[in-house]
């Protein structure tokens, strides 16, 4: 078998184990160390992280660019035909968010750049937002987080990174 497809086949079994789960946990405001603990499968920290990250940013939580006034939310609706045969049908939900307000983030620059010093800055902040910013895998480019309850304490405490 091809190495694409071994690959392929472990991120759908991953995903089929634990996806909805660590979706789910996200969702309710988990860092991703947190979760790991709460899994009954294990699954590694690095993917665990990877799959939050993928999920806040197909969900619009985390925007790669300036965000627009509206965001396609992506899902998979799973369909049977007349003859039995499943199917999973992607739906593309266009939501509006106008009115929701984002924080420009520069994290991934400033862990690549000096990650001793940043996480030293990080100190004024509870184990649970600084466990949020170190565990995810923060791009080299700025990027857009909703404003969210988190998000507002750690520009409390850390107006300079924000």
């Amino acid at each position: 078998m091809s190495k694409e497809f071994n690959e392929a086949l472990g991120n759908f079994i991953t995903d089929f184990a634990g996806g909805g789960a660590v979706r789910h946990l996200a969702d309710s405001g988990l860092s991703v160390s947190e979760i790991v603990s709460r899994l009954d499968y294990p699954l590694p920290k690095e993917k665990v992280a990877s799959m939050v990250w993928e999920h806040y940013v197909n969900t619009g939580v985390i925007c790669l660019s300036e965000p627009k006034s509206t965001v396609e939310k992506i899902s998979y609706v799973k369909e049977q035909d007349s003859f039995g045969k499943t199917s999973m049908r992607r739906v593309v939900e266009i939501i509006d968010i106008s009115d929701v307000k984002y924080v420009k983030l520069d994290f991934g620059k400033r862990i690549y750049q000096n990650k001793a010093e940043f996480e030293k800055s990080l100190a004024e902040l509870s184990a649970r937002d600084r466990d949020y910013i170190l565990d995810m895998p923060w791009p080299l480019t700025d990027v857009y987080h909703i404003l969210d309850e988190r998000m507002k304490r750690i520009k409390r405490s850390l107006p300079e990174l924000c």
